[in-house]
């Protein structure tokens, strides 16, 4: 089961290698929040506050357990499809979750939304450093870009960008019409509040959504109307 398969894939170490070295870093970028936080939540402007690599590395960098996932269900997708995928990532951030979507193929494409551009610059040199060829990186705020970017067909979609019920399915029903019956749509930290939580509950009860399964610190939004209608919980 792509679940629990426990295997340390070639990709794995090198990835890993990388987020070491930035959680190590002592540079300072800019990182804007486009309405996650306080401020800018009151404000209802974008803020911009310089930052130590580190510091984002350390606080918005995915877990290996859940960046490993998504590895495989990208390997399983293209083994199970047989073609190029095309991958949706919404919120880069430092591009260790994006080496991960890249790196199972690099016939598959990696289209990745970021909002501050020397945090997507750091992502960018992880990426040279792994080799990795196939990404293809969307700068600006998610609400404008996605509207304007989305790809006609998505295979795989990871949402990890501005985590508030509204943001959250929001992006959900941007990505609906792109999902056929053998995508999957990733929504991180779905149990992270009472306003993700509710949002979890919004995806499932959509009419498109056939199955999902709660992982805790993620959930699998499936679409295969060939599927029993079941909402599953793991842990892993």
């Amino acid at each position: 089961m792509v679940v629990y398969d426990d295997n340390a894939y070639y990709a794995f170490p090198r990835i890993e290698q990388q987020r070491t070295a930035l959680l190590r870093s002592t540079d300072m970028v800019q990182q804007v929040d486009y309405g996650t936080g306080a401020e800018s939540q009151r404000s209802g402007t974008p803020i911009a506050t310089l930052r130590r690599v580190a510091d984002i590395a350390r606080t918005h960098l995915e877990s290996p357990k859940i960046a490993q996932l998504l590895f495989r269900l990208v390997n399983y997708l293209g083994s199970t499809l047989q073609k190029p995928l095309t991958i949706v990532e919404l919120g880069t951030s430092l591009g260790i979750t994006t080496a991960y979507l890249a790196s199972p193929a690099q016939a598959n494409i990696v289209q990745t939304y970021e909002g501050a551009q020397e945090v997507l610059d750091v992502a960018k040199h992880v990426w040279r450093e792994l080799g990795l060829t196939n990404i293809e990186p969307v700068i600006g705020n998610i609400n404008d870009t996605l509207p304007a970017h989305c790809p006609k067909h998505v295979d795989l979609a990871y949402v990890d960008a501005n985590h508030t019920y509204e943001a959250t399915l929001r992006y959900f029903n941007q990505l609906l019409p792109a999902v056929g019956e053998k995508s999957i749509v990733v929504v991180d930290d779905i149990h992270h509040s009472q306003e993700m939580e509710r949002a979890w509950r919004a995806i499932q009860a959509e009419p498109q959504v056939t199955s999902t399964v709660d992982c805790y610190h993620a959930g699998l939004v499936f679409f295969n109307p060939h599927y029993i209608r079941k909402h599953f919980r793991i842990r892993i």
